[in-house]
């Protein structure tokens, strides 16, 4: 029986004493987020989300995994109510009104299909 050519994540490589990362499939990824494996590589086609190629085929980390949930947290807004000791805002500026210098055209409306049908006396 032949020995698998990479050891397990778990185990030590005998040559550096480091531990290889845990390489997890879209189908996976997908499990944990919630979501389809569609759109997990749909992310990581357009490079919305961090992945690694491996050959044509995507390949995620934990810590790609983690960083894709960061990206994708929302956090509440915080109502901010102001303080005794910051004055009121003002009002937003209004913007100018465009200047009567440049000359517009007045647009007209065209008859509508039927109106025009009956100029040529034709029935359809």
């Amino acid at each position: 029986m032949r020995q698998p050519a990479i050891p397990p994540a778990s185990e030590l490589t005998p040559h550096t004493g480091a531990v290889l990362p845990r390489l997890y499939v879209p189908e996976e990824v997908a499990a944990v987020l919630g979501c389809s494996a569609w759109w997990v590589k749909d992310r990581a086609r357009r490079r919305l989300i961090p992945f690694t190629r491996v050959g044509r085929a995507y390949r995620f980390t934990g810590e790609h995994l983690a960083e894709i949930i960061r990206m994708h947290e929302a956090r509440p807004a915080l109502a901010q109510q102001p303080s005794a000791s910051e004055p009121a805002r003002k009002s937003p500026v209004p913007r100018p009104s465009p200047s009567p210098a440049v000359a517009t055209a007045q647009l007209r409306a065209r008859p509508p299909r039927r109106a025009r049908q009956g100029q040529f006396g034709t029935a359809a």
